[in-house]
């Protein structure tokens, strides 16, 4: 029986986050007064008395939903995972719980990718939609029909399938207009629901590239180590354990598809049969019961 460690992205913040871990436990004052002083504001201040809109904040949703997630792991188990993995922003929570990154290495990364997906957003404005009730493929093939249709009339022509979340739950992304046609499509060949998203930007899209240019200089100047366990990253899907690859994956995955649902069955595929989530939420939890009733999720 192998234990898997998994950690949510962004949208799984709330007001008041990771409060009750600040006042019940030395470790987590420790953390979250380190994280304050890294980033040069306080974070915690946010999280703990923010409203929702305050959270929203680019420079402040992902640095939080990081630092909930790496201290929830830290103080909520003694054992060590046999495997790791995190959806979008919570790839780098996993990294840190399998010691790919120091904890203080991955906050200030964290930081830099929302500053740079937020200057990305600006420059290329963008939109994401959910899409339920249809198989993956007809998804692929309907964004690929759309972005073909709509370059021929506008250069705003991108539309991708960005999450793939768990069978039957897509999110698409990509340029406004091609996004609002997509959905159009998807509904007419019969999805149950095509809602564009209250996002601002189309994460997980070449609309992205920016972002990835934006990064690249502070994730090659950052160690990463050799992990203790493998990682499921959301780029390849796959158990990666070489820092190299890591490192390439982890730039890549802001233009690529979070493969979740290909990431959750190849870790089943690899012996996991408990999935534990650390961090504000529980969404991830709902996905792993869809792409596989049969495992133990905690």
């Amino acid at each position: 029986m192998l234990k898997a460690f998994i950690f949510p992205g962004q949208g799984s913040q709330f007001p008041g986050m990771c409060k009750d871990l600040y006042d019940a436990h030395k470790e987590a004052r420790e953390m979250c007064q380190a994280a304050d002083r890294l980033l040069g504001f306080s974070l915690t201040e946010v999280m703990f008395n923010g409203t929702a809109d305050d959270l929203k904040q680019t420079k402040v949703t992902q640095p939080a939903v990081f630092l909930h997630s790496v201290v929830a792991q830290r103080l909520l188990t003694i054992e060590k995972p046999d495997m790791v993995a995190g959806h979008s922003l919570g790839e780098f929570s996993a990294l840190v719980a399998c010691g790919a990154l120091r904890f203080e290495d991955a906050l200030l990364l964290v930081s830099a990718r929302a500053q740079a997906m937020q200057a990305a957003c600006e420059a290329n404005p963008g939109t994401m939609a959910a899409v339920l009730g249809l198989p993956d493929e007809k998804v692929v093939e309907i964004c690929q029909e759309i972005t073909n249709h709509q370059s021929q009339i506008t250069n705003a022509a991108t539309v991708v399938a960005a999450n793939f979340n768990c069978p039957g739950q897509i999110v698409i992304s990509g340029d406004i207009d091609a996004v609002e046609a997509a959905c159009i499509a998807l509904k007419e060949a019969g999805a149950r629901r095509a809602l564009r998203l209250p996002v601002g930007g189309a994460f997980h899209s070449p609309l992205m590239q920016p972002a990835a240019e934006d990064l690249a200089s502070a994730i090659n100047k950052t160690d990463f180590h050799r992990p203790f366990c493998p990682i499921y990253q959301n780029v390849s899907a796959k158990a990666e354990t070489e820092p190299e690859i890591i490192r390439e994956n982890l730039l890549k995955q802001l233009t690529a598809p979070v493969r979740w649902t290909q990431s959750v069955q190849n870790m089943i595929a690899d012996g996991a049969t408990e999935f534990y989530e650390f961090g504000p939420g529980d969404v991830l939890k709902g996905m792993i019961r869809k792409i596989n009733p049969d495992v133990q999720v905690g």
